[in-house]
Order: C-alpha cells, then sequence, then structure tokens
C-alpha cells in the first residue's frame, strides 16, 4: 500500500520580533499537523504550503504581499493542491480585501487567531474555496502554543501582547490590541524550560516589553522579572526588546545592573529628538526625560551598549526639528540605531496630518543621519579594540565566514564579533573568549588565536538538533509545559517593530 508523503511547507516571515517568534508558533502547530518543513534552496512554490506572516508598518508592506503573491499565481494553477495562506498584521488590516485581489490565497487570518491555520487549512481543501477568519480580540495567550524554536541556544519569551499607547505614527495597537500580560509563574516556567533543553540566552519579548505589569497592577513586575530570570540556574544571558522610555524606571535600570545575566545592553526608541515632533507623534516623552534615562543607564552600566529606533521626515518636521534629532543622536552616541524615512500607514491619524515633507526632503535629511551614525558607531566600536570578550558562537550571523575560515557570535552587549576559528572545535551556543584586534561601523574582528572555548550545554543542544536523523531524539515541539509533565525532547534551530 503506498504511504502518501507528508505535505511540506514554508513560511516567509516579515516584520519584528513579534512576527518572527509567531512564525515560530506556526511552524509548531504545521507540524504538530504532520506537515513537514521544506528544505533548505527549495525552489519558489515548491512547498506544498506557503504561508505569509506579514507586517503593516511600512509603506511598501501591501506591494510586497501582493507581488509576490501574484509570482506564486502560476505555479499554484500548474499544481493542484497548493494551498497559500496570509497571516500577521496585514491580514488583520486588509482581511478581504486579500481574497479580492488575490482570490488564489486559501486562507487568510490574523494577529489574535493563528492557532486556527492547520484547521483552515484543511477547511479550505475540503470546501474548496477561501476561508478568512480574523478574531477581533486574543483566542488563547500565544506560548500556550506549540512552537518549533528555530535555535538550539538562545529563545524569544514572550511576556506580553499587544499594547495600550496611541502613537499616531503606528498602526500596530489597532492590530494586535490592548495589552494582555502574561502571568510571572508561565514566563518563568517557559524559561525554565527552555534552559533545561539548553537555551543559555532568552529574550523578553512585548510590543511595549517594560509596560508588563500594567495589565496584572504591579507597576514593578518588569524589573522583578529581570531579577527573578538571574536565579535560573544555567540561563547565562537575558536581553530584552522593546522598551517604551515612558516605562523606564529606575528599578529595572537597578535590576539591570545589578542582575549577572542581564546583559550591558538597551535597545530603546527615540523615534525623534524634536519635543514638537514628539508631542505630534504623541509620545509621553520629551528630549530632556530621554536623555536623562541614558545617564542614568550609563552611571549604572558604564559599558552599556544602547541602540534606536528613529523615524525622519514626520508630517510637520522642520529643518530646526530634525537638527534637534541630531543633537540627541551625538548626545546619546548610540551603538546602532535603526533609521527609517516616514511612510504614510492609512488608518492612522498621522497619515491624514498636514505637512507632509516632500520626498526629497526626506531623503537628504535621512542621508545626514545614516552619515553621523555610521561616523559614532565606528567611533564607539574603536573603543572595544584591545578588550578580552565572551562570544557566543551563532549561526548564520556571519554571511562570509566559510571564505574567511571565521566564526561570528555576540559580544555581551550584542556588538556583531567575527573571529578566527580555534582549532578546537567549536558550535553554535559555545562561549570564545577572544581579543578583539580591529573594529568597523557594523562588527568587530578579533584576528588572533583564541584565548579559549568553553564547550556548553547550548552547543550540546546544537549538535543534538543537527545529528543525523536517526540519531535524533523524538519531539521537536515546545511550548508552555502543563503541570506535572516531563520537559520536552530537545526542540527544533534560533533570535520590534520600529513602532515603540
Amino acid at each position: 500500500m503506498d504511504v502518501q508523503a507528508p505535505k511540506s511547507y514554508e513560511i516567509r516571515t516579515y516584520g519584528c520580533q513579534m512576527n518572527v517568534h509567531d512564525s515560530e508558533r506556526l511552524s509548531g502547530l504545521l507540524e504538530q499537523a504532520g506537515y513537514v518543513r521544506a528544505p533548505e534552496g527549495t525552489g519558489e512554490g515548491e512547498a506544498d504550503i506557503v504561508v505569509f506572516n506579514t507586517c503593516a508598518v511600512r509603506e511598501n508592506a501591501d506591494n510586497r504581499l501582493y507581488g509576490n503573491l501574484g509570482r506564486l499565481a502560476p505555479i499554484k494553477a500548474r499544481r493542484p493542491g497548493m494551498q497559500i495562506a496570509v497571516g500577521g498584521c496585514l491580514a488583520q488590516k486588509d482581511r478581504d480585501t486579500i481574497v479580492n485581489k488575490a482570490p488564489w490565497v486559501d486562507v487568510v487570518f490574523g494577529t489574535h487567531n493563528i492557532g486556527s491555520l492547520p484547521v483552515l487549512l484543511e477547511r479550505a481543501r475540503v470546501q474548496e474555496e477561501a476561508q478568512v477568519e480574523i478574531a477581533e480580540s486574543l483566542e488563547a495567550f500565544p506560548s500556550t502554543l506549540p512552537t518549533r524554536r528555530e535555535s538550539a541556544y538562545a529563545a524569544w519569551v514572550s511576556i506580553s501582547v499587544g499594547c495600550n499607547n496611541t502613537c499616531t505614527f503606528c498602526i500596530v495597537p489597532a492590530l494586535r490590541g490592548k495589552e494582555k500580560d502574561r502571568r510571572p509563574g508561565d514566563i518563568l516556567a517557559e524559561v525554565e524550560t527552555l534552559v533545561a533543553e539548553g537555551v543559555t540566552e532568552i529574550t523578553l519579548l512585548g510590543q511595549n516589553v517594560n509596560a508588563y505589569g500594567s495589565d496584572i497592577g504591579d507597576r514593578e513586575a518588569f524589573s522583578k522579572l529581570l531579577r527573578a530570570c538571574g536565579k535560573v540556574e544555567g540561563l547565562e544571558r537575558v536581553r530584552f526588546t522593546s522598551p517604551h522610555p515612558r516605562d523606564f524606571t529606575d528599578d529595572v535600570i537597578a535590576a539591570m545592573a545589578e542582575t549577572e545575566n542581564v546583559m550591558p545592553q538597551l535597545h530603546m526608541p527615540l523615534q525623534s529628538g524634536s519635543d514638537t515632533v514628539l508631542k505630534a507623534m504623541r509620545r509621553s516623552y520629551r528630549q530632556e526625560r530621554y536623555l536623562g534615562i541614558i545617564e542614568k543607564v550609563r552611571a549604572a552600566m558604564p559599558d552599556a551598549a544602547i541602540s534606536t529606533d528613529i523615524i525622519v521626515g514626520f508630517p510637520g518636521e522642520t529643518e530646526e526639528d530634525f537638527e534637534q534629532t541630531l543633537h540627541v543622536v551625538r548626545e546619546a552616541r548610540f551603538a546602532q540605531a535603526f533609521t527609517f524615512q516616514y511612510s504614510k500607514r492609512p488608518g492612522t491619524p498621522a497619515a491624514e496630518m498636514d505637512g507632509q515633507v516632500p520626498k526629497a526632503v526626506v531623503q537628504e535629511r535621512y542621508e545626514r543621519l545614516v552619515a553621523l551614525q555610521e561616523e559614532i558607531s565606528w567611533e564607539e566600536n574603536k573603543k572595544q579594540v584591545g578588550r578580552m570578550l565572551e562570544v557566543l558562537v551563532a549561526e548564520g550571523e556571519g554571511r562570509k565566514d566559510d571564505a574567511t575560515r571565521r566564526l561570528s557570535g555576540r559580544a555581551p552587549d550584542n556588538r556583531l564579533v567575527h573571529f578566527a576559528r580555534p582549532e578546537e572545535p567549536v558550535r553554535p551556543g559555545d562561549v570564545v573568549t577572544v581579543d578583539i584586534t580591529y573594529a568597523a561601523p557594523h562588527h568587530l574582528l578579533a584576528e588572533g588565536p583564541a584565548r579559549g572555548v568553553r564547550r556548553t550545554r547550548a552547543g550540546d543542544a546544537w549538535e543534538r538538533r543537527n545529528a543525523p536523523e536517526e540519531k535524533k531524539p523524538a519531539g521537536v515541539m515546545l511550548g508552555l509545559p502543563t503541570v506535572g509533565a516531563p520537559p520536552p525532547q530537545p526542540a527544533a534551530p534560533t533570535a520590534g517593530c520600529g513602532c515603540d
């Protein structure tokens, strides 16, 4: 009797870390339902199921999605049984529009009901018509869903979903809903399960991560959570993204400085240095408050690397306003800045504002900002030359590693480090101690021999993950553990939206 091969799937992810983590859950759901991930290098349209996990933050998000869907239309017409699904923020926003524009799409699902994907695919197959299901509110906290982790050594852990802010440029709160916090015990149970599997680095994730506690009535809940993570044996690195300056309190700074495994790194969106523009953006802080936070963080953690998000060309931005942004960049001396040209998003108050800045003006300001930040990033990186750093070896971080015979990884402050390959075997998840000999604006280089290699449980987990198929333990799923359940088997290989 012929046994039908399982159907393959491919997930294409756009947008922020929330989407990346949601895609891990979509993979877990599909594999639990019997699908298998399409092999690396699978050609366009060769997977049986193609899922687009979309973002709605940037202006070209719609064009990018419909362009990709258009390329798949003739392929799908030649392949009976192939299915296409669209989820994420753009699906939550556009709903029926997607099927009207691309009638060959089989499933459209929103940010609140990603757990419905396998059922919707099956229903579309049986009924032979598109299934559109958009929940208006969260059906179940996403971390209760099965998850196919993309990394054996580093993992995202959601502590909240949604956002209570009303920034005039941002569509995300309307699509992800009001903030909803997880119970601290559930978060720590997931962290402990991940560590038991070999994970040594976790990133706490929320649309507005340091507002954690507002939903459960505890203003110090986030700092308490950081300190609790510090007590998890075997957890070596804790990061979080993305915080909001409004909620950045002194107890959080103290927790960061006093908790050994919380890394000396902070990503805190600025968006603009102009008080006038910040008010128009409906950001609840001003330049003085922002720089005051930077000063306190640096006083508590002198070696902290601070990064940010900046929007150039917000409606009404004058040359004087833009100069205030440049002033903050000079004062803050960011290690890195993610810079964006303002893009009008239908449905946001900013899209209807007067004073839309001409594209040529926005481009010229953007280029000046990037040039300034490149200069500062390089100067700050040069300060790392001569330092000895512990680098967590990463997978896929160095695009030229094979050609240069180097490996790559992240320093405690999250700077990217390329280093000479040690004599002894090194696996992703292991830790290598190196001396920095050269700095570029976006990476550091350690050209000499490594001082030492520490083989870790995370490296062991990576090795198990990549063992020949017949030697792998059963199971790759990792969701929220149930009470009394044994820890999951080793999970399968992993890492905000600029709206915070």
